[in-house]
């Protein structure tokens, strides 16, 4: 199909289109209810965290048809109204003490059942931060610490939960634990590469391999100094978690209800329709931000000046969870710095638009879920005194993109699949000569 020559602007409701499309396909209104079990003939509980969680109690109210209970955590402004299942909200990325209540509350909630009684977790991404309960010995200020030296380390997100869950008394299948000996049923809305579902919210209701030296061991790589309680917790090995083969586990199963692979194929079906021929390139993408953005920008200069891998006009989609080391002072925000990077490594080729964003609308700490960029993005930074480069420099990117209203706000999508990047490579048209100055490296 050949596609007329679009004027820059019109790529936006394109973009849009196509993280939308990914967001919807998450929605737990339209995932949860064909994974919802048979009521059994006890009580039915239900359980959960995540950012998420509060929209899945909500599907599964609408869906259930019998009597139930429960209580979930989400982060604060994602509640959704619940008339049987208490909607508890707690800050992200860094715990506070009403998510440390929740958690205490929910190891109550689920003590003393039988076998003849039902718990469903909703689990879905944030719940590590929204559901905390330190280890015996532990305070919340040390596990707040740990958090955000972890958020500011560079490490993976496998890695910080893996800490996580080994500092924890309800993470590593230690919930679930507390259900026994009643069935339970995990329903998993997955934002971690690889769909692992010990690294979502830190598994608080799956069995986990990991152990108390591999934590250690990360945070001897990223050089972080643990308080006093928590390296004493660790070295005991008194922190391990509830390992496969569990016999409290064996009443337990676990269901992936949405994954960053289905938002993935839900966009690239918008990109069909719209004329463009989409690529996956892999939905658990993960290292450094701007390492990714060079990266990616490579790919598209090949296809704008060769034809390869793939021919224009064409979408590169990827999803899964980058890092970011935070050297600057800026605002950060792992998606923007994606695109403040590839922004400069493409120094204005024509005919590449970007998005990139998080699923659940919040990218790094900013109630903005991430940003657009267009061939004039340096020029018009340039333009307003802005040097592209050096807000790369100072992890500014949200700062970068909105400034020139760029920025993509959501508002709470009340779902969670990782981010989101879509590339839109238009065919080549003229070169033009480049522009002294414009890729932010010398003037």
């Amino acid at each position: 199909m050949t596609l007329p020559t679009l004027p820059e602007a019109d790529h936006r409701p394109l973009l849009r289109r196509l993280f939308d499309a990914a967001v919807a396909a998450a929605q737990p209104a339209l995932c949860l209810p064909p994974h919802l079990p048979p009521p059994g003939p006890g009580r039915t509980i239900v359980i959960g965290a995540g950012k998420a969680s509060a929209a899945m109690a909500r599907a599964l109210e609408d869906h259930w048809p019998g009597p139930l209970e429960g209580l979930v955590v989400t982060r604060y402004g994602y509640q959704v109204p619940c008339e049987r299942i208490e909607i508890v909200q707690a800050a992200h990325p860094v715990p506070d003490a009403a998510g440390q209540r929740a958690a205490q509350r929910m190891l109550a909630r689920v003590a003393g059942l039988t076998a003849d009684d039902l718990v469903i977790a909703l689990i879905s991404g944030g719940g590590s931060s929204l559901l905390v309960a330190p280890a015996p010995g532990l305070t919340l200020a040390d596990k707040q610490a740990v958090n955000q030296a972890l958020l500011a380390s560079g490490a993976t997100i496998a890695e910080m939960n893996c800490v996580r869950r080994h500092l924890s008394a309800i993470k590593g299948g230690r919930l679930a634990a507390a259900c026994h000996p009643a069935r339970l049923v995990t329903l998993l809305i997955s934002d971690v590469p690889g769909d692992e579902p010990s690294d979502i919210a830190s598994g608080p209701t799956v069995a986990d391999a990991s152990t108390c030296a591999d934590a250690l061991a990360i945070l001897a790589r990223y050089r972080i100094a643990l308080p006093a309680a928590a390296q004493a917790w660790l070295a005991s090995g008194a922190g391990e978690t509830v390992k496969p083969g569990d016999p409290r586990l064996r009443g337990s199963c676990t269901r992936m209800i949405a994954t960053p692979q289905m938002a993935l194929e839900a966009a690239a079906a918008v990109a069909r329709a719209a004329g463009y021929t989409p690529h996956i390139l892999g939905d658990s993408l993960e290292g450094e931000a701007r390492d990714l953005g060079k990266a990616m920008a490579g790919i598209a200069r090949q296809v704008v000046l060769h034809g390869q891998p793939f021919a224009a006009p064409c979408v590169l989609l990827s999803g899964g969870e980058t890092t970011v080391t935070l050297k600057g002072r800026g605002r950060g925000g792992r998606n923007v710095e994606f695109l403040l990077a590839l922004a400069v490594a493409l120094d204005g080729l024509p005919g590449v638009h970007a998005i990139a964003g998080d699923t659940d609308g919040v990218d790094g700490v900013e109630e903005i879920a991430g940003a657009v960029l267009s061939p004039s993005t340096l020029r018009r930074a340039w333009a307003l005194g802005i040097h592209p480069r050096a807000s790369l420099d100072d992890n500014d990117g949200h700062g970068f993109f909105g400034a020139l209203g760029d920025a993509v706000v959501t508002g709470p999508t009340l779902t969670n699949v990782n981010d989101f990047r879509a590339l839109v490579i238009d065919r080549p048209g003229p070169m033009p000569m480049p522009m002294p100055g414009l890729d932010g490296g010398s003037a």
